[in-house]
């Protein structure tokens, strides 16, 4: 019980008089300063730039994961088409990161410029089984040999090209790193020049 009785009065007041009276002190704003009914409250209106990449990101955003992975597969589809160009062309752009920069160019350069044994690795392998099958004992001994030879031949001229290479490298690209470009070069020279990728940018005989 409260020390003093509190007067009826004060029990029984009206709570809207109180509501309003409380209205009646808040402050006012003034209502005469314009705001564009786009912007929200207490922020300034975007520009036009800033709407557009908002509503466009908006736009881009998946908003499913069966959406998400179809816009992958075709994202991923056309970075394969732009590598495949760029394999035909050459564009450093768009090729795979093993083939990329100036010390792998010089490298794919330095072999396309010149006939390598190594590329004829494949149609003499052919032959040589082809006699090694005939049943003449003349002839598989010839197949024979010209194995070895063939072999022989390959291991010399690819210590030559990694020497010469190797060379070119350190005194075109001293403070670059150089590490692989040479077994880059010598398994390029395996290829046939036809069939090689990144296609061969240079002639035979032409200097890198």
């Amino acid at each position: 019980m409260p020390p003093y009785p509190l007067p009826l009065g004060f029990v029984f007041r009206s709570r809207a008089k109180e509501e309003k009276a409380h209205a009646d002190k808040a402050p006012v704003t003034d209502s005469t300063q314009i705001r564009d009914p786009q912007a929200p409250k207490g922020r300034p209106t975007p520009k036009r730039s800033e709407a557009q990449s908002q509503r466009r990101s908006v736009a881009n955003t998946p908003t499913s994961r069966k959406e998400a992975a179809k816009r992958q597969r075709d994202e991923r589809r056309a970075h394969m088409e732009k590598q495949r160009q760029a394999l035909a062309s050459g564009d450093e752009r768009y090729l795979p990161a093993r083939d990329k920069g100036p010390v792998r160019k010089l490298a794919r350069d330095f072999v396309d410029s010149r006939f390598c044994i190594a590329e004829f690795f494949l149609p003499l392998a052919v032959v040589i089984l082809v006699l090694s099958m005939v049943r003449v004992a003349q002839l598989q001994n010839v197949a024979l040999l010209l194995w070895l030879f063939v072999i022989v031949l390959i291991v010399l001229d690819s210590i030559g090209i990694a020497i010469r290479l190797k060379k070119q490298l350190n005194a075109r690209f001293p403070d670059e790193p150089r590490r692989g470009a040479v077994a880059y070069a010598l398994m390029r020279s395996l290829q046939m020049r036809r069939l090689r990728l990144p296609k061969p940018q240079v002639k035979r005989g032409e200097r890198p």
